[in-house]
């Protein structure tokens, strides 16, 4: 998609950059910034959005707790290892915290099918690990829709065993680096593998690791007709949240989705994690998200 607001840039998100690995002490950034801040969090939900990091002094302004960035934007930056270390700069002079990442792999790069490339899946997924965890942040979000989709005709049992055994690989390097890696179900109009919280709890029991868990995204669950109950069913497994709204992706208050049942569903099972708005488009991103977190804040505390 194209963002249509000049303020925020669509940085790259399936853009490859170098694997070479970075040596880089964790940061206590992250921690520290929490301290300090002590932003309301409805319900002790912590309430971020998916930005561009330039966004950052806004969105502290408006309240956030995070912000979340992409993994191409800025830890695996065009420029590489420069690239990166001019963001990390940015981020410790600003020092308002990066959660989570999304998008861990490009569409070209394949943990299944005929053209899957585990090793070169290794190698990027260190790097961003180790340069997460440099950053002080929680979570790496492994969506990546292009990179799961199976090829028309493939056998789909030895398509699932593939991306098991590539996730399986991924564990001990988010373990030795202290970052959870958050598997995300998507709805079927992105991918044609992993697209409910049941099939990514699957993947989640399969690689049996503490840092390999579930992300739930209350959009991609109103694609796919999912039932709050979803949440409770797998609440043990639900370390990060994405929301938007259901017809166009758009932040809380464009369209007035009631997202108040998925909500509760979140309270049930004593959800303390992120809920990060996660949209691509926006007409006017200052507008619609100071919004977004003002009816999403509201609609948390009704729940």
């Amino acid at each position: 998609m194209t963002l249509t607001n000049p303020k925020f840039t669509r940085r790259s998100f399936l853009k490859a950059s170098s694997t070479s690995a970075l040596a880089l002490a964790a940061s206590p950034l992250l921690s520290a910034q929490h301290t300090t801040d002590s932003l309301l969090k409805p319900s002790g939900i912590s309430l971020g959005v998916f930005a561009d990091y330039k966004q950052a002094q806004y969105l502290r302004k408006l309240g956030c707790n995070y912000i979340e960035e992409s993994v191409g934007g800025f830890l695996l930056p065009q420029e590489g290892e420069p690239g990166f270390n001019k963001n990390l700069h940015q981020l410790h002079q600003v020092k308002f915290p990066i959660w989570s990442y999304v998008i861990l792999l490009p569409a070209d790069l394949k943990t299944l099918g005929p053209d899957a490339n585990h090793e070169a899946v290794l190698a990027r997924t260190e790097t961003a690990l180790k340069r997460a965890k440099a950053c002080g942040s929680h979570y790496i979000v492994f969506g990546s829709g292009g990179s799961r989709m199976i090829p028309d005709g493939f056998d789909r049992e030895k398509a699932k065993q593939q991306h098991i055994e590539v996730t399986r690989k991924m564990a001990p390097l988010a373990e030795k680096h202290g970052i959870t890696i958050a598997v995300e179900p998507l709805n079927r109009g992105e991918t044609n593998f992993i697209n409910s919280l049941a099939e990514g709890v699957e993947i989640v029991e399969a690689v049996n690791s503490p840092r390999v868990q579930l992300l739930c995204d209350i959009y991609h669950m109103l694609k796919e007709d999912e039932s709050p109950e979803e949440i409770i069913k797998y609440g043990k497994y639900i370390v990060h949240c994405h929301i938007a709204e259901k017809e166009s992706r758009t932040p809380p208050g464009v369209k007035g989705d009631n997202f108040r049942p998925y909500l509760r569903a979140l309270k049930k099972i004593g959800y303390k994690g992120g809920l990060s708005i996660e949209c691509f488009k926006y007409t006017d991103f200052d507008r619609e998200i100071k919004t977004g977190i003002e009816v999403l804040r509201k609609q948390i505390l009704e729940a």
